[in-house]
């Protein structure tokens, strides 16, 4: 490991630490013929500038942390990408943490990363709490959520509509004249994936003069296994569901697979629309329905607004909502 200090720069270059520490933190007030000097003693002598140390000086790391629920996840992996990009054009680093969607663990990973000084945090989870909103507060830099929301809107978010994204997938199912419309949704606590769905269905429901069935509603945890439960649930009712409403892909698989190990033919027997549009609903036979949350774009522009906050410039929106569309593919009836 190299050992060289700021201190045998500039003893090298025979300048004063001060004008090292300029040249290192790109200060135009140096001679040019300085600088080479302290360049040139900076290649011989192998000498890495500390980026801790120079964050200590500038109170600035360039490093943002970015909390997410489960990293194995194609959904948060495709995020993850998305913050990535931007982050490298913008020259962050990135300290990437996986709280398991633990809000006790998320809490800590938040006070981890402001110890280790970070310029900004970028926040993914299921449900933002009071605490977090409280700590998110306190925060000394800013903080920006990406695909989720804090109830009051508080906390700068990039999302879709989830609700509209729901009512659009739930009235498409009903106009290829489906009445008992199943759906698999999160926990009810979770804004987005469970309540705003799940109330984008009702809306869907009320419009069209279909009576509520609460006997049609499953709540899962996103896992593949829920969706097989699910269908195996909705199988064993008086009268089964048409179609199947599902608020994540994984879960839409867990259905489609459910519904075929009975012997139920998917779109002839049930219909089935999943939610995020990720890799695996072209994985799976027949392909599947999805609305699409361009997950990229929202990992995009939440690194995007969070480097805007950093810098202290202009924020017209920070409520950004995403358009969403729906994917037609074999799950469903063609029209």
């Amino acid at each position: 490991m190299n050992n060289t200090t700021i201190y045998d720069v500039a003893r090298e270059a025979g300048v004063s630490m001060a004008t090292v520490s300029r040249v290192v933190n790109g200060n135009p007030n140096v001679k040019p013929s300085t600088r080479k000097k302290v360049l040139d003693a900076i290649e011989r002598l192998g000498y890495r500038p500390n980026a801790v140390a120079r964050g200590l000086a500038s109170k600035k790391t360039t490093t943002v942390g970015v909390i997410i629920p489960d990293i194995s996840s194609i959904f948060f992996a495709e995020l993850a990408r998305g913050i990535e990009d931007i982050a490298t054009m913008y020259k962050y680093n990135i300290i990437l943490c996986n709280s398991d969607q633990n809000k006790e663990k998320e809490i800590d990973l938040i006070d981890t990363l402001l110890e280790k000084q970070v310029d900004g945090i970028l926040f993914m989870g299921s449900v933002i709490t009071e605490d977090h909103v409280e700590q998110f507060k306190r925060s000394p830099v800013p903080v920006v959520l990406a695909a989720t929301i804090d109830e009051k809107k508080e906390i700068p978010s990039v999302n879709i509509d989830h609700q509209q994204a729901a009512f659009d997938a739930v009235t498409k199912l009903i106009e290829s004249g489906n009445k008992r419309i199943g759906i698999v949704t999160g926990s009810l606590e979770d804004p987005m994936n469970g309540y705003q769905k799940f109330s984008g269905y009702k809306k869907a429901l009320e419009n069209n003069g279909i009576p509520f069935n609460q006997e049609l509603v499953a709540v899962g945890d996103y896992k593949y296994t829920d969706g097989m439960e699910a269908a195996q649930h909705f199988l064993t009712l008086e009268k089964p569901p048409t179609a199947i409403f599902v608020a994540t892909d994984e879960m839409a698989l867990g259905v489609i697979h459910g519904l075929q190990d009975k012997g139920v033919r998917v779109p002839e027997d049930v219909e089935v629309i999943g939610f995020n549009n990720t890799r695996l609903a072209v994985m799976v036979r027949p392909t599947l329905t999805t609305v699409v949350q361009p997950m990229y774009d929202i990992g995009a522009v939440s690194m995007r607004l969070l480097t805007k906050y950093m810098n202290k410039e202009e924020v017209e929106d920070a409520i950004v909502v995403l358009p969403h569309r729906l994917e037609v593919r074999d799950s469903t009836k063609k029209a």
